[in-house]
């Protein structure tokens, strides 16, 4: 009996760990699985993306301040001719008329010269030539090239722009360790989970082999008329129970493997193998109630500071809305007209053509000065919400400080429990075990009973679980401290 129980727990074992399906595990410590989460973790891998974006957008920003070029290439057909009113009375109206003159043959015939005196007379106005008349200088079809450019100057906000620009990468990287210490946090807990569980399936095996061959034990003694019947079912039910119990954990031990999969990043279907042993793990001491902690050491700190600055900077680019901004502009391009589209298309131009152009070239370079002068006091109150909102930021640092303190003593005190805990349910563990022997010693030398074994049994299942439960508090509490002092990446 006690072959055939070991054969199925290291089936189970095996089966557990995924070897059964025939894929080598990964072998993992826990500094392992934290660089491997790293490196794997979805959610980080999105918010190093967003550090990449923070670091475009500051060649964006620099890009303002580079010249600025554009080429355009544009044909029409103005369908509905623009027209305008004119006054023909303002150019002086319309020209005089020559007066007919005739030549007698009288004329001809007397061999005189013949003089001719012009005369010119006013022509009457004719229905509708008085005021003004509709006229279009506006050809069928129009088309134009032209390059443009333009560069910057002077623009005060730019220059603080160029410097929010550094500082809010800046925080986007902060941001990224931030979210890398959350990841680390996880991970070491999910670690620690697994560790826990697979000592107390490691214990819970045991315990199986120790009853089961006491329920031997036991059933050879009421055989040979040593022990009762009682003694037997007795030992049967805490069998079953222990059985049920180590289910149990077999479930629980594949849910916090998953749990650590997923925080890892890792393919479910990828079996682990944790390398780090719950012996190894060591509490550093002076980490606890720090007298000299350094805030700065604590990311949320650092990312506060970072936003000051933002806030000062956003400050400084509101208020330098007041300066005056200078452009450098240029174009030159080409406009050509035509009656028709294919005559717009034959494009005739160039200085020594000065007869039958189509197409005329323009060129233009200055410099524009933009003075803001009254703005309905818009900036002014802009001004007024950066002054509170950079005062609200200063006033955050007092606070964190107030919450680092806090979350400093809370881990000092848990994590100063959680190890008392941990030793006290150590030695009950112990002293369990010691009485467990002493009363299966007792029931086999016949002095004595059954029902002190049983009770024994009970009160050190009890015992492992309470051990095993403090033992994971006080893992969870060292990364809680590690956390609070900012140390939880640099170990």
């Amino acid at each position: 009996m006690k072959k055939r129980l070991n054969l199925v727990i290291a089936l189970l074992a095996l089966w557990g760990t995924g070897y059964a399906q025939g894929q080598e595990p990964m072998r993992l410590s826990l500094q392992e699985s934290i660089n491997y989460a790293l490196q794997h973790r979805p959610s980080l891998q999105a918010t190093r993306n967003e550090q990449k974006i923070a670091k475009a957008q500051v060649g964006e920003i620099r890009a303002m301040g580079l010249p600025q070029i554009d080429a355009a290439v544009e044909v029409g057909n103005n369908f509905v001719q623009q027209k305008t009113l004119l006054d023909p009375s303002a150019f002086g109206g319309a020209p005089d008329e020559l007066d007919p003159f005739i030549i007698t043959p009288e004329q001809l015939a007397s061999g005189q010269p013949i003089t001719l005196t012009p005369a010119y007379s006013t022509p009457e106005p004719q229905p509708g030539d008085g005021g003004l008349q509709a006229i279009t200088f506006v050809q069928p079809y129009t088309g134009s090239a032209a390059i443009t450019g333009s560069q910057l100057l002077f623009d005060g906000s730019y220059l603080i722009g160029l410097k929010a620009a550094k500082t809010y990468t800046e925080l986007s990287r902060k941001s990224t360790v931030q979210s890398e210490i959350e990841v680390a946090e996880q991970v070491s807990k999910a670690y620690y989970g697994v560790l826990v569980n697979g000592e107390r399936m490691e214990l819970l095996t045991q315990n199986l082999i120790r009853l089961d061959t006491l329920l031997f034990q036991t059933g050879v003694m009421f055989e040979n008329g040593v022990a009762e019947k009682l003694d037997v079912d007795r030992l049967r039910v805490q069998l079953n129970n222990l059985k049920v119990e180590r289910q149990k954990a077999e479930r629980l031990m594949q849910l916090s493997e998953n749990l650590l999969k997923f925080q890892l990043g890792l393919n479910q279907s990828q079996p682990i193998l944790l390398t780090d042993k719950l012996a190894e793990v060591e509490v550093d001491m002076s980490k606890v109630n720090p007298q000299d902690f350094n805030y700065n050491n604590r990311i949320e700190y650092s990312l506060l500071e970072t936003q000051r600055d933002l806030a000062e900077l956003d400050l400084r680019n509101t208020k330098s809305g007041y300066l005056p901004k200078m452009y450098l502009n240029a174009r030159y391009g080409y406009s050509g007209v035509g009656s028709t589209f294919s005559d717009v298309m034959d494009v005739r131009a160039g200085s020594n053509n000065t007869t039958n152009r189509n197409w005329f070239d323009f060129g233009y370079v200055g410099a524009q000065l933009q003075v803001p002068i009254f703005d309905g006091l818009r900036k002014h109150y802009q001004v007024q919400q950066g002054k509170l909102a950079l005062e609200n930021t200063k006033l955050g640092f007092e606070s964190l400080r107030q919450s680092i303190n806090l979350e400093l003593a809370q881990a000092s005190a848990e994590i100063t429990n959680a190890l008392d805990v941990l030793a006290s349910q150590k030695e009950n563990m112990a002293l369990a075990e010691e009485i467990a022997r002493v009363a299966k010693i007792k029931f086999q030398e016949g002095v004595g009973t059954n029902l002190e074994v049983v009770s024994a049994e009970t009160d050190l299942r009890e015992a492992q679980t309470n051990y095993y439960a403090a033992m994971y508090d006080a893992l969870i509490a060292k990364v809680n401290l590690e956390k609070a002092t900012g140390t939880l990446l640099t170990n």
